[in-house]
């Protein structure tokens, strides 16, 4: 049965809280590496099939940014987070504050710098999520990939072998004085995961 449909709107409230805790979590880091103030928050946080995932960030074929990491300890599962390539652009110029010499492609600089803070996102997340539930969950070393989102989620499945076929979607808004910039965060916990987390969360899997 699909626990996901049976979420309480309190639950959800729980979701959504352990969504902001990260993201004041990642704010903080961002802001102590970049040396400036940024903010960060968590507009919406919802559970979708596994198979929307691309229609809720353009479409199977929209190019895209991701940052992709697996989740070892108690709950594993996999991690990706998504730009579409205007909002990575506008990451780099406007919150961390790079030249950008080309609106095409991107440097080993301006690519390292988004999968810092992809690590940091996802550090943030996991540990505000392990706070909840009193869980061990570890990111492993994260990948970035520049390619169609559909392609970014076959890869992954084979890179980490069958995923669950639900996903957390985080939607996450950098700001910084008056630029703003939005990104998509799912956390795909495998199948034997699901029942660990929302026990621990005080859901029912069953």
């Amino acid at each position: 049965m699909d626990v996901f449909s049976h979420l309480a709107d309190f639950q959800m409230d729980v979701l959504k809280e352990v969504g902001n805790i990260g993201a004041g979590h990642a704010a903080t880091a961002l802001s102590t590496l970049l040396d400036k103030p940024i903010d960060m928050l968590v507009p919406k946080v919802r559970m979708l099939p596994f198979e929307e995932i691309c229609e809720s960030v353009g479409g199977a074929e929209t190019v895209v940014l991701a940052i992709f990491l697996r989740v070892d300890g108690d709950a594993p599962g996999n991690m990706f987070f998504i730009l579409d390539l205007d909002a990575a652009k506008n990451i780099l110029r406007d919150l961390i504050g790079l030249n950008i010499q080309d609106q095409e492609e991107y440097s080993e600089l301006e690519l390292s710098a988004l999968n810092e803070i992809g690590n940091i996102l996802a550090g943030s997340y996991l540990s505000s999520l392990a706070d909840f539930t009193n869980l061990n969950m570890q990111p492993t070393v994260p990948a970035l990939a520049i390619d169609m989102a559909g392609a970014i989620l076959s890869y992954g499945l084979l890179q980490f072998g069958q995923m669950g076929d639900q996903a957390l979607l985080i939607d996450t808004k950098f700001m910084e004085g008056d630029n703003e910039v939005q990104g998509h965060f799912f956390l795909i916990p495998d199948p034997e995961s699901f029942g660990k987390i929302f026990s621990a969360l005080g859901v029912e899997s069953s």
